[in-house]
Formats: structure tokens, C-alpha cells, sequence
């Protein structure tokens, strides 16, 4: 097992600690490289709970952002989730941060400072629990501007995606048969693990499709599946799980240019095309209705109106109106899992178990035939006893 990289100072120091960085501007694909221990550059403003526990299951042991972990427009819960995990989150670091760093080399964070021995690199803000309080009530306060930059992103993507909303326009022909069948959507998002884990029996019973949004492929075969269908733009999902024998379906931009589609084909791996302002989550609920699912099944998307502030894109607008459009097929896990989580203990059913069978004990102990019966089997062992001594 290797050993964390980081490593604390001196104990006068409390407050520095060095260790060796990784970089992304995308911090989803940053993730796939971490090891425990290392510290994490990202470029992510209002950075959304997703992230931040993607980080913190990477075992992380900071978090350097060039830009505002939380810039006021909404309430994002990353900057929280990271501090309650114990991280250092240090915010506001400027562009300066990626020219100066590269994959691997050691730094030193001092209190809101990033060294490279002894060259100071960047200072920004080191967030702290009442900070982040603060900037949450804050920006909770001017929500209403999100809304409507929201519901102004909505009508927007109304108009330019009209034909592939309600008509399926662009949508490629499928060799995988989704008409009249269950299609199961994973994202690795929200919850997803609990809610795979719930979901078993029912991908027992009903074998519905699997599809893997990007990511949430991984999270597929990581669970003991292998997906039929893997929709998106390719930059999170691993190449194994590419080369799994499922079939591919880029997501494009509206423009037709398709940046996951040259790894794809690098890999050898065929692959189809579907151009879209859509996020790839969406594309996949779409792609499944338009092919005739009876009824799609949902795991790790966003539904609530705090998921969509959370992930902070305009592109979030198609979330709204896909699921309007999708109606009753549309089937959300959430929660299942903690539905599920009030199971009798097994101590209790055990306890159970032995009360039960001490009351037919002493059912039978008392009535006339129970009482016979017991001196059947007294009898019965006394003889297998008397033939065994006879042996020996």
C-alpha cells in the first residue's frame, strides 16, 4: 500500500503542511488520478457538492483552488462538505497557481500561502467553517437572481433544442434494443452507490438496459455490471470500461465537434454521435425515451432545485424541461436507500428466533403428546448410547 505523500511540519507549526499536487482544470477528471494523500489544484468556481465528495473519497489531504470555492451566486455545498471531511480548502489562488505548478511537484501550504521551497507561489483565502457560513447566508440571500438566471437559461435552451426535445431530432439509430423495456440511467452523482445498492433486486428481476453516463459506467462495472450503453463526452469514464463490449454514443457539441470522440476512436472502440446543448445526463434520458423505454430509471441524476444551483451551469437549464418532457416514465431513486436502512437488526432477529423456539419447547414439554414424544427421544438416545459403549 503507498504511503500518504503528505506530510506535516513541526508541531509548532500547526498550520503547514506540505505534500505532492496534482493539476486539473476539470476537477472530475482530476479525480481519477489522486492518491490518498496528495494535494488537489483545481480551477472550479462554486464548487458543487458532486466534487467535493469525489474529493474527499480520493483521500485528498487539500484542496488548492484558483478560483472562489464559493463566489456568492447560490448556495453550493462543496467548500462545507470538504471542511466537515477535515480538509484544508484554500480558495482565490489566481491563474498564477497552474503556470507555476506541475504534476508532482512538493509544496509547502503555509496558513493561505503556497510555497515551492522557498519561492512564494500564490496566497489566496483559507476557508474555515464560520467563513463559509457566512458566504452561504450571503448568497441564500440573493437566490432569487439565480432563479432567474435559471429560468432565463431554461427558455433558452427551449429554443435552440426544441427539435431534439420534442421531436428526437439528431438522435442516432441504436444497436441496443431499448423499445418496450426498463432502462436503467446511472450518473456518478448524487448518492448513487446507496442507490445501486438498493436497486439489485430489481436489476435482478427486471434486466432492464444499463446505461452509464460518462462516469457512472465505472460505477456500473464497479458494482458487478457491465453496461449495454454508455452515453457523453468521454472524459471521466476509464478506458477498460470503454472496451467492454458496450455500445458508445458521443456527446457533441450543438456545433457537431466532439472532443471524446478522438479517444474513443484511438481506443478502437466504434462509436455514434449526437450533437446537443443538453448535459449528458439528459442526453441519455432522452435517448432512452426517444428509442421507446417503458420506463427509465434514474441514479445519480439531478432532480431537486438545489442539485441544479449546485452544479452551477447554465446547461443545467435541459435538466427542467428533459424531465417534463420524459413525465411518468421517469422513476427516482432517491431515498429508497434510506427507506431500506430500518431493517430489523440481527441481534433483535435473533432474539427472535430463540423466543420462538423456546415457546414450542415448552409447548410441547406440557401436553400429553408432547410428553411422549420427549420420552421417545430419551429413549431413543439411551439405546443409540448403550449400542455405542458396546463398542468401545
Amino acid at each position: 500500500m503507498r504511503l500518504p505523500s503528505l506530510r506535516r511540519t513541526r508541531s509548532s507549526e500547526p498550520g503547514v503542511l506540505t505534500g505532492t499536487v496534482r493539476l486539473d482544470r476539470r476537477t472530475k477528471r482530476l479525480v481519477g488520478r489522486l492518491r490518498p494523500g496528495e494535494i488537489a489544484v483545481i480551477d472550479h468556481v462554486d464548487l458543487d457538492r458532486v466534487a467535493a465528495e469525489a474529493l474527499v473519497a480520493a483521500g485528498v489531504a487539500a484542496v488548492l483552488n484558483a478560483r472562489p470555492s464559493i463566489s456568492g451566486r447560490y448556495p453550493n455545498a462543496g467548500p462545507e462538505v470538504l471542511l466537515r471531511a477535515g480538509i484544508p480548502l484554500i480558495d482565490d489562488l489566481g491563474e498564477e497557481l497552474f503556470q507555476a505548478l506541475r504534476d508532482g511537484v512538493q509544496v509547502r501550504i503555509d496558513d493561505d500561502a503556497v510555497y515551492v521551497g522557498d519561492n512564494l507561489v500564490a496566497k489566496g483565502v483559507r476557508q474555515d467553517p464560520e467563513r463559509v457560513a457566512a458566504a452561504v447566508a450571503k448568497a441564500r440571500a440573493g437566490l432569487s437572481d439565480a432563479l432567474e438566471a435559471f429560468a432565463a437559461n431554461t427558455m433558452e435552451y427551449l429554443k435552440r433544442e426544441r427539435g431534439l426535445l420534442l421531436d428526437g431530432v439528431g438522435v442516432p439509430d441504436l444497436d441496443t434494443d431499448i423499445a418496450g423495456r426498463h432502462c436503467l440511467i446511472v450518473v456518478r452523482g448524487y448518492d448513487y452507490q446507496a442507490d445501486l445498492d438498493v436497486l439489485r433486486p430489481y436489476i435482478r428481476e427486471f434486466k432492464p438496459v444499463l446505461v452509464g453516463v460518462d462516469g457512472g459506467a465505472d460505477a456500473l462495472v464497479e458494482a458487478g455490471y457491465t453496461p449495454d450503453l454508455i452515453v457523453g463526452d468521454m472524459d471521466s469514464v476509464s478506458d477498460d470500461v470503454l472496451r467492454c463490449g458496450a455500445e458508445v454514443v458521443v456527446h457533441a457539441y450543438p456545433d457537431g465537434h466532439a472532443p471524446g470522440l478522438e479517444r474513443v476512436q484511438r481506443l478502437g472502440v466504434p462509436a455514434k454521435v449526437l450533437p446537443a446543448a443538453a448535459t449528458s445526463e439528459d442526453i441519455a434520458l432522452l435517448l432512452a425515451d426517444e428509442k421507446g423505454a417503458s420506463l427509465i430509471v434514474a441514479v445519480g441524476t439531478h432532480w431537486t432545485l438545489e442539485e441544479f444551483l449546485d452544479k452551477g451551469r447554465g446547461g443545467m437549464a435541459s435538466t427542467l424541461l428533459t424531465r417534463l418532457k420524459i413525465g411518468g416514465k421517469l422513476v427516482e431513486p432517491k431515498g429508497v436507500s434510506r427507506l431500506y436502512q430500518q431493517g430489523i437488526p440481527g441481534s433483535s432477529l435473533l432474539l427472535l428466533v430463540l423466543s420462538a423456539i423456546a415457546a414450542m419447547a415448552s409447548a410441547v414439554a406440557v401436553s400429553t403428546a408432547g410428553r411422549a414424544f420427549v420420552g421417545l427421544v430419551a429413549e431413543w438416545w439411551d439405546n443409540l448410547l448403550f449400542h455405542l459403549q458396546r463398542f468401545f
